[in-house]
């Protein structure tokens, strides 16, 4: 337990410093992240093979190099050095790397079978680029405060879900795959979520912007993020029992791997992100 709260600490504090740095050194470290993350799914679903790193994995690090270095130059430099056509172009890397990971399984056939490369795809996008979203959520207009909603609405909920189902909890949520979490639990845990995204935008951000009213909409932040931060958190814990895993790594002690903590974060992002632009006009 105390090995667990130590490590948990330890992430907390290097997550806060990561984003008061924001900018380059937030990419830095979500770039670090994305890796560490690519690198747990692709054992967990068997990408990765028993004699190292493959041609399918080795394909995937490449791309999430080149989608980190497209993201950074354009939010580094006016305009980016591709003239603005960020979009453009990220979306031609993610039809490339599929076509890279096809052209690796028909090189190499028959040593990757097609769920390989369907699983290579699937963790680079489940990983490294929903977990881009907290980069491009602190880039975008207010999103020095938005930013934090992705992490307060997911481990308030997280807090909240567990201390009202310790309490209150009666009716399981999901029986066979989560059998400690209830239904009253996930609500307290939006509840509590809505109100810290209410009290976070009275105490700190308002005051900040004193021209815009923004309480509401970080209360909707933080409860929506909150609904999708469980199912993200239920996601990896899904993958985890079809492939017969405990944890998804070892690089947290108590907790597990990157993917073990994340988990909910990575759901959280990409929603907090579209949100914001639709309630917030960011």
């Amino acid at each position: 337990m105390g090995k667990r709260i130590v490590s948990g600490a330890a992430v907390m504090i290097l997550a806060v410093a990561a984003l008061l740095a924001g900018g380059t050194w937030l990419a830095a470290a979500l770039l670090v992240i994305s890796c560490i993350a690519y690198r747990e799914l692709c054992r967990a679903t068997g990408v990765h093979g028993k004699k190292g790193m493959g041609g399918l994995e080795a394909v995937g690090y490449i791309c999430i190099l080149l989608y980190y270095f497209l993201l950074w130059q354009e939010q580094t430099f006016s305009g980016g050095i591709f003239g603005g056509k960020m979009q453009l172009f990220l979306f031609m890397l993610l039809i490339v790397s599929l076509m890279l990971l096809m052209a690796v399984y028909v090189l190499t056939f028959p040593r990757y079978t097609s769920e390989q490369v369907m699983a290579a795809f699937f963790c680079m996008i489940y990983g490294p680029v929903m977990l881009s979203f907290i980069y491009l959520t602190e880039c975008m207009q207010y999103g020095i405060y938005i930013v934090w909603m992705i992490f307060i609405s997911s481990w308030v909920c997280d807090t909240c879900a567990y201390f009202t189902g310790v309490t209150l909890g009666k009716h399981k949520m999901a029986p066979v795959l989560s059998p400690k979490k209830s239904i009253e639990g996930a609500v307290g845990g939006v509840a509590g979520s809505a109100l810290a995204g209410a009290l976070f935008a009275f105490f700190i951000v308002e005051r900040a912007i004193p021209d815009k009213s923004v309480i509401w909409a970080f209360a909707a932040l933080g409860g929506i993020g909150a609904v999708i931060s469980q199912i993200g958190d239920l996601a990896a814990s899904a993958i985890k029992r079809n492939h017969d895993i405990k944890d998804y790594g070892t690089c947290i002690p108590g907790h597990g791997g990157i993917m073990d903590r994340f988990d909910s974060v990575i759901f959280t992002a990409p929603v907090i992100y579209f949100m914001a632009r639709i309630l917030i006009g960011a």
